[in-house]
């Protein structure tokens, strides 16, 4: 086989040349067409995005435009009523409560259904006025609520104040001891409680009877000795019910007041009451009602400020640096503010009216008055380092001889009838405890059922010092009616369960 020429190879590079450009310059064409129509795709799409967004502000803006003149039409409507019925009132009109309020075309006289969501005559949504049953069911009943008023006013008629509690008294000692009181002296039946609840304050108390029956006749517990206090039982300030002839427990009992106690105290009024308080000013945290109530009496009776025997002060209420205290009569009362400028533990007191007090300036004189009187001869003062210096009471044992110890005996708080229930034993244990354990650290307190020791109490405290503070508290006070006696006892026999006189 002849092989090829050079010319003709080279001819035939030329024309395989010529259709590789051809081929190349079309495949350049197509691509360039191709995007040129990618291009125009892709404006007529942003276009029609354009389109619809323009469309869809158009849209709304003709829903808000319809919205405004829709509540435009709302309101004018609205008004338009709110005239109509303005001038059906003024003419005697009202809401709509017969079929002839409702518009032509309704027979008179025909109850009219009640509408859903609304009451008879009503528009929906609209509220029923008080007493119209609606279609959800609900029924503003004015028997409900004057139900709800009575119950109230039931318990306001079956609750009574208690006032002057001693401090520390708890809620169940005092509603033991008022139930035992009533059933003693039958103003209820022997096994009757007539005293359901009790909420206690600081110097006051506030119990719930059982009916008002009981109220009525707990009345005449006004004047009860307790704890050494006087009880003062009256109706509470709200209670807007009838007068009920009650007396008082010593009139009621014929028991007399205990010695140096003016019946003022359960006979006065609120306004009698605060022409017999006075305002202690300048005390300190140290200083205690107790402290403070044998001090200022004992000071009144050594210079002559009192009327009758016995400390005139029958109440103390301290609050941080001031107290206030009350007298058993408005004269003496007057007197103890010669009590002002007063020294007492390292300060001087001040004595005055309270802010409430509403009567005649009382002439009175200083504390270095009464004793520039004295010094004049003016005064007969029976001892005035005492009234100057009396320091709180001292504890002394009862019985001779008997040296001091951390045990305490107390007499007279008892009764054997106290002692039969267990439940009554255990409350009376509790709250003995409760009371006790404010003068000092109780390690034991023993209250024999049976034997030489009944009805006494047995206190056993850390130290002797704080069985001294329990018997400067507890001795002289009166339980029941019965004045509580307080002495040492020999730990040794206590230590042996020797509890006999």
């Amino acid at each position: 086989q002849t092989p090829p020429s050079p010319n003709h190879i080279t001819s035939s590079f030329s024309e395989n040349s010529s259709d590789f450009q051809t081929t190349m310059a079309d495949r350049d064409h197509r691509d360039r067409d191709h995007h040129r129509d990618r291009d125009r795709d892709r404006d007529r799409d942003r276009d029609r995005r354009r389109h619809h967004r323009d469309r869809d502000r158009d849209r709304d803006r003709d829903r808000d435009h319809r919205r405004r003149r829709s509540r435009s039409r709302s309101g004018s409507r609205s008004s338009s009523r709110d005239s109509d019925y303005h001038r059906s009132s003024r003419r005697g009109g009202g809401l709509p409560n017969s079929s002839s309020d409702l518009g032509p075309g309704v027979p008179s006289g025909i109850p009219q259904p009640i509408v859903p969501g609304g009451g008879a005559g009503l528009m929906p949504g609209m509220i029923p006025p008080m007493g119209v049953s609606t279609a959800g069911g609900l029924l503003l009943n004015l028997s409900d609520m004057s139900q709800a008023a009575q119950a109230a006013q039931d318990k306001i008629n079956r609750e009574l104040f208690v006032g002057n509690t001693p401090p520390g008294t708890s809620e169940a000692l005092l509603m033991q001891f008022l139930n035992g009181a009533m059933r003693r002296v039958n103003l209820c039946p022997p096994d009757a409680t007539p005293i359901l609840q009790c909420r206690i304050n600081q110097k006051f108390a506030f119990v719930e009877l059982a009916s008002i029956e009981y109220a009525n006749k707990a009345l005449n517990l006004n004047g009860i000795p307790f704890l050494g206090a006087i009880l003062k039982v009256a109706r509470p300030s709200k209670y807007a019910g009838p007068h009920v002839q009650a007396q008082t427990w010593q009139q009621f009992t014929g028991q007399p007041l205990p010695p140096g106690v003016s019946s003022s105290i359960v006979d006065a009024s609120a306004e009698e009451k605060v022409n017999r308080e006075l305002f202690v000013g300048n005390t300190t945290p140290e200083m205690t009602e107790s402290m403070l109530r044998d001090f200022l009496g004992r000071a009144m009776e050594q210079v002559g400020l009192t009327t009758m025997p016995g400390n005139p002060i029958t109440a103390c209420r301290v609050s941080g640096k001031f107290a206030f205290v009350e007298l058993r009569s408005q004269q003496e009362a007057a007197n103890a503010l010669n009590l002002n400028n007063i020294p007492y533990l390292g300060t001087s007191l001040r004595v005055g009216r309270p802010s409430k007090y509403t009567g005649p300036e009382t002439p009175h004189g200083n504390w270095e008055d009464i004793l520039a009187k004295f010094m004049s001869g003016e005064l007969q003062l029976k001892n005035v380092s005492a009234a100057t210096e009396a320091p709180a009471p001292v504890a002394q044992p009862a019985a001779v001889g008997v040296r001091p110890t951390p045990v305490v005996e107390l007499k007279h708080m008892l009764t054997q009838q106290d002692l039969k229930n267990d439940a009554e034993y255990n409350d009376i244990l509790e709250d003995t405890r409760d009371e006790c354990s404010s003068f000092g650290t109780l390690k034991n307190i023993v209250i024999p059922r049976n034997g030489p020791g009944a009805t006494k109490i047995f206190l056993e405290y850390l130290t002797v010092e704080d069985a001294g503070k329990a018997i400067a508290g507890l001795a002289g006070r009166t339980f029941d009616g019965r004045k509580v006696e307080a002495a040492y006892f020999d730990e040794v026999r206590f230590a042996n369960n020797d509890y006999a006189d």
